[in-house]
């Protein structure tokens, strides 16, 4: 048995009689937690599962949230031990309950399993366990519930760009994919970097650099992607950009449309301007593709190709 199993067993390891440890605040920022506290829905929050997905919090703002492993459920898990459609949040007069959808694996809430298709009333600090997966619950209102969102927020953030990272492409990629099957839409990875970019940090200083890749993700974030792009900094001068339900040729518009904005736009530093432009590579989805990854290995190439062809061009993967 693991220690999260051991942890939610037994009538005296209930976990909700266990008092969390709290941090010292100062008076302002306390009274800035509540007052945002005060207006939080409900929510869980994961505490074992997938690395990428840990500490992640999902707000029940509507009724029958559905927790599962198809990638339509609201709270997608990407774990085998979890049913496509493994459990149901229910909301009704102001009371969560948690309803087991005859799941494979069970539903547990702090160590009992709860009978199938009937409503278990959920109380703060519940922990729920889905297959191998374990949430918490958090109550309208808790502190909690602001504090876990902002830390997890934290993890998933560029901290020079404020953009997505690394971490959080690599956690909203293979869900984007697995989307892209079961509806039979288009994927695309596009990835690009600025040309010559330890020339900018030679010439012009790494302060200048960091304004580069701070105005570059400004621009695309705020004039050139949709609501529901998926935009990145991939690794230093790298960024990467994911489309869902995009047909090639406006994917390839996108990129163009990228491309030619950042020759255009005037980077402006203590007085200085800095050319800048980038290069960029594309991939689509593929028949037979069994991962995102895939995707990307073929995106990079044409990035490679990008490079090598002159610089300041979008490549498409063939």
């Amino acid at each position: 048995m693991s220690d999260a199993d051991d942890k939610n067993g037994g009538d005296d390891n209930d976990p909700r009689d266990l008092t969390d440890k709290t941090s010292i605040l100062q008076s302002d920022t306390f009274k800035l937690r509540l007052a945002q506290a005060g207006q939080a829905p409900p929510s869980i929050v994961m505490l074992v599962g997938p690395v990428a997905s840990v500490g992640r919090q999902w707000p029940i703002e509507d009724t029958d949230r559905i927790i599962g492993r198809a990638p339509t459920a609201h709270i997608f898990v990407d774990d085998k031990s979890v049913s496509k459609f493994h459990a149901k949040l229910v909301m009704a007069g102001g009371d969560v309950s948690l309803i087991d959808l005859e799941s494979t694996n069970k539903t547990v809430v702090n160590g009992r399993q709860i009978q199938a298709l009937v409503p278990h009333k959920l109380h703060n600090n519940d922990q729920i366990k889905v297959g191998n997966i374990i949430f918490k619950f958090l109550e309208r209102g808790s502190i909690e519930t602001v504090a876990s969102a902002a830390t997890f927020d934290r993890a998933q953030t560029d901290a020079l760009t404020g953009i997505a990272n690394r971490g959080a492409l690599q956690s909203k990629a293979p869900e984007l994919f697995k989307r892209s099957e079961l509806l039979g839409v288009p994927f695309t990875f596009m990835i690009f970097d600025i040309d010559r970019f330890k020339s900018i940090n030679d010439t012009y200083g790494h302060l200048a650099g960091d304004y580069v890749l701070k105005e570059i993700a400004k621009v695309i974030s705020g004039k050139l992607i949709r609501g529901n792009d998926f935009f990145a900094r991939f690794g230093g001068e790298e960024f990467a950009l994911l489309l869902l339900g995009s047909p090639p040729r406006q994917a390839e518009e996108i990129a163009e449309r990228i491309r030619a904005t950042i020759e255009g736009h005037e980077f402006q530093f203590e007085g200085q301007s800095i050319p800048t432009t980038i290069s960029v590579g594309i991939a689509f989805k593929a028949q037979g593709d069994p991962a995102w990854e895939f995707i990307y290995e073929r995106a990079d190439k044409a990035l490679f190709h990008s490079k090598n062809s002159g610089r300041n061009r979008v490549s498409v993967a063939g």
